[in-house]
């Protein structure tokens, strides 16, 4: 009979040295992206009291951490918009002179060549309702006017030289829509990252501050129910069918069964959202001395990273990259 303890898989873990070699799972700085927030009218950057550390930005402010973004190695960077008005429309988000869309051009001129610039193609942070579409006479969403909204927004965004378009509003058909109207207007080369399987999730309250959002009622209409796994994957087969260049998970840690599914069948790369009410559960956490913060961080990115996310989105992407490098 075999002595059981001739196989002992401590001895693999004995050094740092040991660990580090045979670690099946590593991060590395190209695959993290940082979402940014741009404020017009703003001249300093805002701190964002539930998301510390993270702030509203200037064009000034959002261009100099971009820098610091790319000279971290990180792989990009998501632009999210906040205008001076919202309207039924969302208006701003297709003005050649919106805030995002300027915002697009000022960081392609500084770090285009460095970094993806990737900017969100939804409705929320426009609108006076804050829902990702525009409402018909009934109050409810309707998905094939959104389209509509979509397509003129891809185009305004790809005019002013976004990289990647990341289509957020979970709009039925939203990916085709839009991969239509570029591909019509000449924009082949702008890539589209589908929000494939995003859930109605408790966890986006602290991006809701982040936005100024004035969201009237709850988005389970469009968004995923949290309890459906199955569904996650077919959402992800749909964008890819559509054109899709990559799909997303959001939020990450509460789906890492959605994701690992996704990253299992996709044909194309599988991104996961660390979303803002993660960032804020471990940054409190830390705050009140009850978790180690860097452990937690680095331990929170590598579990979406080992569940299958070819990149992450996450608010430490430049803080990480430093500890990584």
């Amino acid at each position: 009979m075999t002595d059981p303890l001739r196989i002992r898989p401590r001895r693999l873990r004995s050094t740092p040295a040991m660990r580090r070699l045979v670690a099946q799972t590593r991060l590395h700085p190209a695959e993290l992206i940082l979402p940014m927030f741009v404020r017009e009218g703003a001249t300093a950057p805002t701190p964002i009291g539930s998301m510390p550390g993270v702030n509203q930005h200037s064009i000034d402010s959002l261009k100099r951490a971009a820098v610091e973004a790319a000279e971290a190695g990180i792989g990009g960077v998501m632009l999210f918009g906040i205008p001076e008005k919202k309207d039924a429309v969302g208006s701003g988000a297709t003005d050649p002179n919106g805030i995002l869309n300027l915002a697009t051009t000022a960081l392609i001129d500084e770090v285009g060549d460095a970094l993806v610039v990737q900017t969100d193609l939804c409705l929320d942070e426009f609108t006076d309702h804050g829902h990702c579409g525009v409402l018909d006479e009934h109050g409810r969403v309707d998905n094939d006017a959104s389209l509509l909204r979509y397509r003129d927004m891809a185009l305004a965004q790809a005019a002013a030289g976004s990289h990647l378009l990341g289509l957020s509003g979970m709009m039925d058909g939203q990916v085709a829509a839009v991969r239509e109207t570029l591909d019509a207007n000449g924009f082949t080369d702008t890539a589209i990252l589908g929000y494939a399987a995003k859930y109605a999730s408790a966890f986006y309250g602290p991006f809701r501050e982040a936005v100024d959002s004035s969201l009237v009622g709850d988005r389970r209409t469009y968004q995923l129910d949290t309890g459906n796994r199955r569904e996650g994957l077919r959402e992800v087969a749909l964008d890819v069918e559509e054109g899709a260049d990559v799909v997303m998970v959001k939020p990450a840690m509460s789906f890492l069964d959605v994701l690992a599914d996704a990253a299992a069948v996709s044909p194309v790369p599988v991104w996961a959202y660390q979303v803002s009410g993660e960032y804020a559960m471990i940054e409190a956490a830390a705050a009140n001395g009850w978790i180690d913060r860097r452990r937690a961080v680095e331990e929170s990115v590598l579990s979406i990273r080992r569940a299958g996310a070819e990149a992450i989105l996450t608010y430490w992407a430049v803080e990480l990259a430093g500890w990584l490098r």
